[in-house]
C-alpha cells in the first residue's frame, strides 16, 4: 500500500495597493504551475484601502486550515495577513512552505495608515513548529519597510532573512517581476528557467 500524498497547492496573498496581476505574482504562480502546483493569487477586497478584518476573513477562505501540500506567499501588507491567520488556527495544521517577502509586523514610519493592521503584538511563537519550509526575503534597499523590520520578523520566526540586493520592495516599478529566490524557496531550481 502507497502512504497517499497530497497534492500540491500555493496560494499567493498580495499587498496594500496590489492586484493579483501586479509585481512577480504572476511570473511565480506560472512558474509554480508549471510544476504541477495548482496555485492561485486571490484579490483582497480594497487593496487602496485595506481593512484588517476584511482582508483576515479573505485570507481565510482562501487558505483555510492548510496541510503538508499547502505552499503560501505573501508579499508586504500580505504576509502580517497571513500570519495572523496561521495564529488564528486552532487544532492540528501543517503549511509545506512558507515564503514572506518584504514582511513586516511592526509599524512602518512610511505607511502610517496600515498601523491598523499591525495593532497588538502579533505573537509568533510556535508558527515556525507548524511549517516544512520558511523563507523570509527582503531588500536591502526598502523604502517602504525597513530592513530592520524583515528582520525583526525573521527573527520572531527563528530565521534570518535571506537579501536580494537593489530589489526595493519587489514591485514592477522597482523592476521585479520574477522572484526567482521565491521560486528556490518553493520548488527546486531546474536549468536555465528565469
Amino acid at each position: 500500500m502507497t502512504p497517499k500524498t497530497t497534492p500540491r497547492r500555493a496560494t499567493i496573498i498580495h499587498g496594500y495597493a496590489a492586484t493579483p496581476e501586479d509585481h512577480w505574482f504572476g511570473w511565480l504562480a506560472a512558474r509554480l504551475e508549471a510544476r504541477g502546483i495548482t496555485t492561485a493569487v486571490p484579490a483582497l477586497p480594497d487593496a487602496e484601502a485595506p481593512d484588517p478584518d476584511r482582508w483576515s476573513a479573505a485570507v481565510a477562505a482562501r487558505v483555510g486550515t492548510p496541510d503538508e501540500g499547502s505552499v503560501l506567499v505573501a508579499h508586504s501588507l500580505g504576509c502580517v495577513t497571513a500570519l495572523r491567520h496561521l495564529r488564528s488556527l486552532r487544532g492540528p495544521w501543517r503549511l509545506g512552505a512558507l515564503v514572506l517577502v518584504s514582511g513586516f509586523v511592526d509599524p512602518l514610519p512610511a505607511l502610517p495608515a496600515l498601523d491598523p493592521h499591525v495593532r497588538g503584538p502579533l505573537d509568533l511563537a510556535g508558527i515556525r513548529d507548524h511549517v516544512d519550509r520558511l523563507t523570509v526575503i527582503r531588500s536591502d534597499a526598502d523604502p517602504f519597510v525597513p530592513p530592520g523590520h524583515t528582520d525583526r520578523l525573521a527573527g520572531l520566526l527563528g530565521t534570518s532573512a535571506q537579501v536580494v540586493p537593489g530589489a526595493g520592495h519587489f514591485l514592477a516599478s522597482d523592476g521585479v517581476t520574477s522572484l526567482p529566490e521565491a521560486l528556490a524557496a518553493i520548488a527546486p531550481p531546474r536549468p536555465a528557467e528565469g
